[in-house]
């Protein structure tokens, strides 16, 4: 039988990603402790608020578990907050923020501004057919990328917001809210 994928759950769009997952037949958990990285396929690193989720993390004794198990091999998609916590780099991060890393890119948090800054964009996505339609909340920017990274997805300025890097997944805005879910049939191949 198949391993589901973990979601995790501990602040952000838990319940979104969850539901993107269900309609396409995916099965899912809510990831709250170590243990239960021994029963996913993948981790869904949700948006939020990254220094909640590095804060939290670490109060429930997830944060070097999550990061041993990204390190060694977990396949892992974060989107928006989730990205920033993928990042080995974060640039205008709070003193002393870490994130779980593993992926080889300099993400800059709020690169867009605040809440009333937000908005969404038709683009393109390789591997998908046709352009997505991504929102943007209090997005970060993808500012650069290591060599074994791919660029997935531009603004039509060139702002990086989407990458792949082998069993990694960061994108900076959030398809679970605007009802778009090729990007997670996407990760759940990568997760096969």
């Amino acid at each position: 039988m198949r391993k589901p994928i973990g979601v995790l759950a501990l602040q952000g769009d838990v319940r979104e990603h969850r539901a993107t997952f269900e309609r396409l037949g995916v099965e899912t958990i809510e990831v709250k402790h170590a243990s239960q990285l021994n029963e996913i396929r993948g981790l869904v690193l949700p948006g939020g608020e990254s220094t909640v989720i590095e804060k939290l993390s670490k109060i429930y004794g997830l944060f070097e578990p999550i990061r041993e198990a990204i390190a060694n091999g977990l396949p892992a998609f974060g989107t928006c907050a989730g990205l920033i916590m993928l990042a080995n780099k974060i640039e205008d991060a709070i003193a002393g923020q870490e994130g779980f890393g593993g992926l080889d890119a300099v993400v800059r948090r709020n690169a867009f501004g605040h809440q009333v800054d937000s908005f969404e964009a038709d683009l393109a996505f390789s591997g998908i057919e046709g352009s997505v339609h991504a929102a943007f909340i209090r997005a970060p920017l993808i500012e650069s990328v290591g060599v074994g990274v791919e660029v997935v997805s531009s603004l039509p300025g060139g702002g990086i917001v989407g990458v792949r890097q082998g069993n990694l997944l960061g994108i900076s805005f959030h398809p679970e809210v605007t009802g778009e879910d090729r990007i997670h049939a996407l990760f759940d191949d990568m997760c096969a």
